[in-house]
């Protein structure tokens, strides 16, 4: 069945309305809070959806004005979903984050977010409601929070028609911080429309392909890549919390199965995660024939990762012709590129030719770099330019990925010179403006391949290394550090030096301490060439991450240079240990 183009109406609320009245009784969103009891899961049909939406809506336009921002502080569940609604249906601006939690890091990322939108008021749920006043009154907030999950919370008979246009914002989607602070990407809803309608297009989705997932809703992968795209759709969506996920990597791959799932999203390191901890018995369990795009994006995606997941799930009926690597991010409204229905293009080049920024294939006993291609960019005119002149570069040399289209969002909310500088870019011949993605990568017959961040690029003795590759191939070559996180990054010591940070589980001695760092120093030397001239071994969680997973590797060089790591085992040449203020050994 050919899906109809998401476009024909002119706002997201136009066509949510139209799907509660054309198909009332189909369920809209599902979410699973256990998945070993009969009564686990609470539905939503398109018509209660749109009830709850309004009632949210009617307490908030009694509240707010049109255009006003308010923070979403909500756990994994469907809540959420109709909070964000309530939102959309009020014509405010939804200001999605993750709760506060317990540390004070993540703290500050939640009251930096509230600061930079300037909330007039946060939704939370029943559960979280005193938690979310205890942060308020700590950081002195001056905006009230309450619970929209509540049976008096608003009546959808009160609900107006805010009369929103194409180019309305809907929400703020910070960025998740892995290089910077924080930002709020402008997202109206032309940019959601067109987003999802290309997802749509890309992939072959309709109405018939039900999505599901565990990501967090707060995320643009979770939000924009997997539940917005299921309503506009008029499609199912089935959720899980994120927790469950990490405690019990089956049970995505099981909701998948219970719920008919044809599209779900996750990050690398997920589908690594259910190759190593899936056990035989819970996979022969499993029916996977039905899941058809299998959308790997959000990080830096493995070849050994999609090849191992998809010769592990064969047993389930699981295609490798349904990996779907993507590429997407939160400026772009969240999808740029990616292509199912083939298996994933994974492209060997010579290692020693990516360094000088060219794509090449390998000598026959040269040094080997595997890319993955990302599909190829329909609906965005793409440029790889050079960073540091904008000339634009051809086919087949890597530089800066520039885009321009109609999911690129307006800019960062109250930051004219950061949405100038990333958002208004222009190539040296004055072609403009482009978003600038700030991602190294290079276009081969249309096809994207992303090789790093341009901030997280280690330039050592002149040479060019992504810190990805480092990390991939110290978890692949040591079982001690899988499916753990580690960062590397460069010092100056005088010249730029190799410093790796990973976490490590398990017990050691001192003398297996000392062993294991040297063949981690050994790995590093064999594979990329280069000396490591300090070795951190660090509990699991002590790797900084942003909200969406991703390593905050400036975060956690600055957090090494402070003296702020507690290692299990540190092995540190001596011109470091006098970086860091230490009486050498």
């Amino acid at each position: 069945m050919t899906q109809p183009s998401l476009l024909d109406e002119p706002t997201a609320l136009h066509l949510l309305r139209r799907h509660a009245a054309e198909r009332p009784g189909r369920a809209a969103v599902t979410f699973v809070h256990d998945h070993d009891a009969a009564d686990g899961a609470r539905t939503l049909d398109y018509a209660a959806l749109d009830a709850e939406a309004r009632r949210v809506a009617s307490w908030l336009q009694e509240c707010c004005a049109p255009g006003d921002r308010v923070l979403l502080l909500h756990p994994p569940g469907l809540p959420f979903v109709t909070a964000f609604l309530g939102c959309l249906y009020a014509g405010t601006v939804a200001v999605p984050s993750p709760m506060p939690g317990q540390f004070q890091y993540q703290q500050r990322r939640v009251t930096g977010i509230a600061l930079d939108a300037g909330v007039s008021v946060a939704l939370t749920d029943t559960g979280q409601l005193d938690e979310a006043r205890r942060w308020i009154e700590s950081e002195g907030l001056d905006f009230t929070v309450a619970a929209s999950d509540t049976a008096d919370f608003g009546a959808a008979d009160r609900w107006r028609d805010p009369e929103a246009g194409p180019g309305d914002l809907v929400l703020l989607q910070y960025t998740s911080g892995s290089t910077g602070d924080p930002k709020g990407v402008m997202v109206d809803h032309r940019n959601l429309l067109h987003n999802a309608d290309s997802l749509r297009g890309a992939l072959g989705l309709t109405a018939d392909t039900n999505f599901g997932g565990w990501i967090p809703l707060y995320h643009d992968m979770g939000l924009m890549g997997q539940l917005l795209p299921s309503l506009f759709l008029g499609s199912s969506c089935a959720l899980m919390s994120p927790m469950a996920f990490l405690k019990r990597p089956h049970q995505w791959l099981s909701l998948l199965d219970r719920y008919d799932v044809g599209y779900s999203a996750a990050p690398n390191f997920a589908y690594e995660l259910c190759v190593r901890r899936v056990t035989d018995a819970q996979l022969a369990q499993l029916d996977l024939s039905r899941w058809r795009f299998a959308a790997n994006g959000s990080e830096p995606i493995q070849a050994s990762t999609l090849r191992d997941f998809a010769e592990r799930f064969a047993a389930a009926g699981f295609r490798a012709e349904a990996l779907a690597p993507c590429y997407g991010m939160a400026e772009a409204t969240v999808y740029v590129s990616g292509l199912a229905g083939r298996p994933p293009r994974i492209e060997p080049v010579d290692s020693d030719a990516l360094e000088k920024h060219v794509l090449q294939p390998p000598l026959p006993d040269g040094p080997v770099r595997e890319l993955v291609g990302c599909g190829n960019v329909p609906d965005f005119d793409v440029r790889v330019v050079d960073p540091a002149d904008g000339t634009v570069l051809p086919d087949g040399t890597t530089g800066e990925i520039w885009l321009r289209g109609p999911s690129v969002a307006a800019g960062y909310w109250g930051r004219p010179e950061a949405t100038e500088e990333t958002f208004g870019a222009r190539t040296a011949d004055g072609e403009g403006p482009f978003l600038r993605t700030g991602d190294l990568g290079a276009l081969v017959d249309g096809e994207i391949y992303v090789t790093g961040r341009s901030k997280d690029l280690l330039i050592v003795h002149g040479r060019n290394l992504y810190p990805q590759d480092i990390e991939h191939e110290l978890r692949r070559r040591h079982p001690e550090l899988a499916t753990l996180a580690g960062t590397a990054f460069t010092v100056s010591v005088p010249q730029e030096e190799v410093v790796v940070l990973h976490e490590i589980r398990g017990r050691f001695t001192d003398e297996q301490f000392r062993q294991l760092a040297r063949d981690l120093r050994t790995t590093v030397y064999q594979e990329f060439g280069v000396r490591t001239a300090g070795l951190v071994l660090l509990r699991p969680g002590s790797v900084r991450k942003t909200t969406s997973g991703k390593v905050q590797r400036s975060e956690m060089r600055r957090l090494f240079l402070d003296g702020a790591l507690t290692p299990l085992h540190a092995d540190l040449e001596p011109a470091v240990r006098a970086l860091l203020g230490e009486v050498p050994a």
